[in-house]
């Protein structure tokens, strides 16, 4: 099973999250954890990104509200939370 490891701006940016939805954390806590599980699991949509974040991947949190990552071999690294807008 990979280890969920998290970029210090990642952090911020989790916290800032929480704070202006704090009913999102059952949410995220239980999409962190299929994530850990089974990075491909279909709940969470996972999709390779393009462009500038062509190493990264993404997974719907929410229908609103997504997360940026990136894959290593036991590593998944989080980088980004938020809106669709606010992460890409």
């Amino acid at each position: 099973m990979p280890r969920l490891v998290t970029a210090k701006r990642f952090q911020k940016k989790l916290k800032a999250f929480l704070l202006r939805r704090p009913d999102m954390t059952t949410v995220i806590e239980e999409r962190l954890d299929i994530l850990r599980t089974d990075p491909w699991d279909a709940r969470l949509k996972t999709h390779r990104l393009s462009g500038t974040l062509r190493n990264c991947h993404a997974c719907a949190i929410s229908y609103e509200y997504r997360l940026i990552f990136s894959i290593a071999k036991n590593m998944i690294e989080l980088l980004a939370i938020g809106t669709h807008d606010e992460v890409y």
